[in-house]
């Protein structure tokens, strides 16, 4: 399967239109995060793009197991599965502001797609080495299309 360009700007438009319909009061319709946590959530992934010295990096040998066993499963075709489990850096606790979490969410949104395609070209990843520009765009679109799916926007 071959995502949308989230680098296209029609693209990351899109996404935001979907973030925008978001309230506080929107539930999920499979999982246990609320839609603050799922927006602070996805700004994780962003976060090790933009903030990545907010996060330790992995040694060699659990980069090795990291890009083994979950390297195919967020940049492959297949879309997520309902329920999946995440990384422990993924986990939110506790509630989040939804406003500020969405806001930093859209915000990341047309960074990246400001940014390019260019700019992460062979890029290095904080967990899976370098990427094509194809994995970029897939980690991103896949991530944020399957949690606002999940939010039924």
């Amino acid at each position: 399967m071959t995502f949308p360009n989230i680098f296209s700007k029609d693209v990351s438009d899109r996404l935001i239109e979907r973030i925008n319909r978001l309230t506080p009061a929107t539930t999920p319709q499979w999982g246990k995060m609320q839609v603050d946590q799922m927006l602070a959530h996805c700004n994780v992934a962003y976060e090790f793009v933009y903030e990545s010295d907010k996060f330790e990096k992995p040694g060699a040998v659990k980069k090795f197991f990291i890009k083994l066993f979950a390297k195919n499963i967020v940049v492959g075709d297949k879309p997520y599965k309902k329920n999946t489990r995440t990384a422990p850096e993924f986990m939110i606790e506790g509630a989040r502001d939804f406003e500020k979490e969405k806001k930093r969410l859209i915000d990341h949104v047309q960074k990246t797609q400001q940014l390019g395609e260019n700019h992460f070209a062979n890029r290095e990843s904080h967990s899976f080495g370098p990427l094509t520009i194809n994995e970029w765009n897939t980690l991103f679109y896949k991530h944020l299309d399957h949690h606002l799916t999940q939010f039924g926007v």
